[in-house]
């Protein structure tokens, strides 16, 4: 059985910039490509047993059942040489030239078959977050213009989560043909609107409400009666609709929640909003989610710059970690910790939509591979809390498998399905609360 998830990651955004003419790749900016064993290397320093990663989608996949797995041969073979469990990010803000964006009513089906391909081929990979943050990539990509197809409206929004969610959905399904006992750690961005006013209460409502849309979709939720209206009145027909609620795929997830200080927002009367910071916090809001949904909870994202004092990065991954534990001691299965992701980023400063060259300090590590003080920190709080905290496992459905022990693959999915382990709901999960 497999303890607490303490995990990093390696960024792999491709989103395009320019009306498409401009990638931004994050694993070329960050020189992953060139580092990447000097880069696991690292995880292993830090103790770390958990990586999410995953190939860029537009190198991987060159047409419809063309693929390049040079690569990700290279690198996950290497992984699994050394135990470390990968969750593998599949899509990351961005598609291959060839589909074009998220507005293809093609995507979802194309999506689909990439995973099936990589799950074929990479038999032993059990966790899975197929579409990474689905509701920031539909807000940054057709409601903010920022990316991809560069759109600005609800309508646009709809048709590109409708796609998104379509895309995650088929893709979890055709994994679960290859691998039954797969887990797929959502990893979304967990978001609260406050009114700054008495006239912005409002429009905090709706936008409270449409921050659950992506995980509503991908759970079969209902969504409430104004958002049904929204999704109607913005092109998603009733077939469509009810596509998502004929799945059952939500017994196989992590409610993975990601959590930036930039996650909490302040309306104003007009709709118009800006970061309000800090206010809630993250154990506030990922309650509201996991009293939503009922799922295991992972936090799946965050970090801070590490700033002028060299300290404000330590004191984040400290608060957070605090929530992390708060939550666990009121009773929510929590099951991991990343901080995100393992060195600097650039351009995240200004979302990705320019090509600055500005060097983020987010990491773990920085770009020349040097130790951050939150990497010190994180090492030391991994290697405080590893042995202490209960095995994640017992809240979970299906048990996490490490690569090593993919060979006894045929065996734990017979002792599974004898315990009927892939047919409970997620009411039956118990609980792990440290305290």
């Amino acid at each position: 059985m497999a303890n607490f998830m303490f995990a990093t990651g390696i960024e792999n955004s491709i989103p395009t910039i320019n009306q498409g003419r401009t990638r931004i790749d994050q694993m070329e900016l960050c020189h992953h490509y060139d580092r990447w064993r000097e880069d696991f290397d690292l995880v292993e320093e830090m103790g770390i047993q958990y990586l999410r990663f995953g190939p860029p989608l537009h190198r991987a996949y060159l047409g419809p059942d063309r693929y390049d797995w040079e690569f990700a041969d290279r690198a996950l073979n290497d992984l699994r040489a050394r135990d470390i469990t990968p969750i593998v990010d599949l899509c990351h803000f961005g598609v291959p030239d060839w589909i074009g964006n998220f507005q293809n009513p093609d995507f979802p089906e194309l999506f689909a078959r990439y995973a099936a391909a990589f799950a074929e081929r990479y038999h032993w990979i059990q966790l899975y977050t197929p579409v990474n943050e689905m509701f920031i990539c539909a807000t940054f990509s057709a409601q903010y213009g920022w990316w991809n197809e560069q759109l600005s409206g609800d309508c646009h929004f709809v048709t590109a989560l409708k796609h998104i969610v379509k895309a995650n959905v088929l893709a979890m399904e055709a994994i679960l043909k290859r691998r039954p006992d797969a887990i797929f750690i959502q990893s979304e961005s967990s978001e609260y609107f406050h009114a700054d006013s008495p006239a912005a209460i409002g429009p905090a409502e709706v936008m409270n409400a449409k921050r659950f849309l992506s995980l509503d979709l991908n759970y079969g939720r209902r969504v409430d009666s104004e958002m049904y209206e929204y999704l109607m009145d913005c092109g998603m027909s009733r077939e469509e609709y009810h596509f998502f609620l004929g799945r059952k795929l939500k017994q196989h997830c992590i409610l993975g929640t990601d959590y930036y200080w930039t996650n909490e927002h302040r309306v104003h009367a007009d709709g118009s909003t800006r970061a309000s910071g800090e206010v809630f916090g993250y154990s506030e809001i990922t309650r509201q989610y996991y009293g939503r949904y009922g799922l295991p909870v992972m936090h799946t994202e965050t970090n801070l710059h590490q700033g002028p004092n060299g300290d404000e990065a330590v004191n984040w991954l400290w608060k957070e970690w605090a929530n992390v534990l708060r939550l666990r001691n009121v009773g929510i299965p929590t099951v991991g910790f990343t901080w995100y992701s393992l060195t600097d980023q650039v351009d995240w400063d200004t979302a990705l939509r320019e090509q600055n060259g500005t060097v983020n300090p987010l990491g773990l590590f920085d770009l020349d591979r040097k130790i951050r003080p939150v990497g010190q920190a994180f090492k030391q709080l991994i290697r405080d809390w590893r042995d202490v905290l209960p095995a994640q496992s017992v809240c979970l459905v299906v048990p996490v498998v490490p690569p090593s022990h993919a060979g006894r693959q045929d065996a734990i999915e017979q002792e599974a399905r004898l315990a009927g382990m892939l047919k409970r709901p997620p009411a039956e999960v118990g609980d792990i609360s440290g305290g």
